[in-house]
């Protein structure tokens, strides 16, 4: 029995043995994996950037009949008047103006700027030119023949006109506002002004009385003071104001007048353009013969700023509204409309 058992497990450890010994069976094989391809990323088209519109170039006659051309609006500008260095700081260009004339002191920041000198003594060209201007602009002051000047030494050169009246001002805004690129700043200016205009034309509708008024520029000789004519600004404002000009009698836009003649009209008004050269109503009334005028019996010789009307930019505006205050004080006085004016002007007729 034992021999049996032995044997049988003596068969199976040589099976197992055998077993062992064989050809191992494979262990299967995992299949590769493979990645799907990176897709590759395609950027995105370009928005299309419209090209620059190239400016159109700017084109302008000026008032002696010269057409200039700018490639652009002006960025180096020389201001040969007070007008015009005005106009141009109310616009909004000041910063496109690199030099004035002497006389050119408002506003305020006008006078940090360098001065090219005195136009009275003739043309400071070699000043003008050594700031490299891309543009001069110059006013009736400056003679066609020193614009031509200017032109012969590589200057380009715009003469403005002085306006006749306010939509003559209006216009030469426009024109300084296209030399400048400030067309956007100019209409809003241009409607300001005009609602000023209308405001005095609106409160003197019912107005009937036109005082005469003399308007003295200079009395360097007192017999025979100088006073704008007929045809001039001041004339033209006077009448705006509902007034009556006594230098209209007279020949010529800026004339002598003699005192026998002023006696003869007898002006209710007397305004002094003339006094910050140190005319006084005190000196006026101890002129010869002047003691019979109207206007110094009743007290009516007032200052005047010249630069309100003599100065044509925008100023011109408050010229007329401070003459129409003068002329017609009860109309006026009592209103909004002083509040912004020269009180040193305005305070002598609106005393309460």
């Amino acid at each position: 029995m034992f021999r049996k058992v032995s044997a049988l497990f003596i068969v199976l450890l040589l099976a197992a043995a055998l077993a062992a010994c064989g050809p191992a069976t494979p262990a299967p094989t995992a299949a590769p994996t493979q990645a799907p391809p990176t897709a590759t990323a395609v950027p995105p088209s370009p928005t299309p950037v419209p090209p620059t519109p190239t400016p159109e170039p700017i084109t302008l006659t000026d008032g002696l009949g010269n057409t200039i051309t700018l490639e652009k609006p002006a960025e180096r500008i020389v201001a040969l008047a007070p007008s015009i260095t005005e106009s141009l700081f109310a616009l909004g260009a000041g910063k496109q103006v690199v030099a004035r004339d002497d006389a050119s002191t408002y506003p305020e920041e006008a006078k940090a700027l360098p001065s090219v000198g005195s136009l009275w003594g003739g043309l400071p060209l070699e000043a003008i030119l050594a700031q490299q201007p891309d543009l001069v602009i110059v006013a009736a002051i400056t003679s066609p023949e020193q614009v031509k000047q200017m032109q012969d030494a590589g200057l380009t050169v715009f003469w403005q006109a002085n306006p006749k009246d306010f939509d003559g001002l209006y216009q030469n805004l426009r024109d300084l506002a296209r030399l400048t690129g400030h067309e956007e700043d100019a209409e809003p200016l241009i409607a300001q002004l005009q609602e000023r205009v209308q405001a005095v034309e609106d409160a003197l509708a019912d107005v009937e009385e036109a005082p005469l008024v003399f308007y003295e520029l200079d009395a360097t000789d007192p017999a025979n003071p100088w006073t704008p004519g007929p045809g001039s600004f001041v004339s033209y404002v006077i009448a705006q104001a509902k007034g009556r000009n006594a230098g209209d009698a007279l020949d010529s836009a800026w004339a002598q007048i003699s005192t026998e003649a002023l006696v003869e009209q007898n002006p209710d008004i007397i305004l002094l353009a003339d006094a910050p050269y140190g005319i006084t109503p005190e000196s006026v009334a101890q002129r010869a013969g002047w003691e019979s005028i109207k206007a110094v019996q009743d007290g009516k010789v007032y200052p005047f700023d010249p630069n309100l009307l003599s100065v044509p930019g925008p100023r011109l505006v408050d010229g007329l509204e401070t003459l129409a205050v003068m002329l017609h004080p009860d109309t006026f006085c009592a209103s909004d409309m002083t509040r912004h004016l020269e009180q040193d002007l305005v305070g002598a007729v609106c005393q309460p």
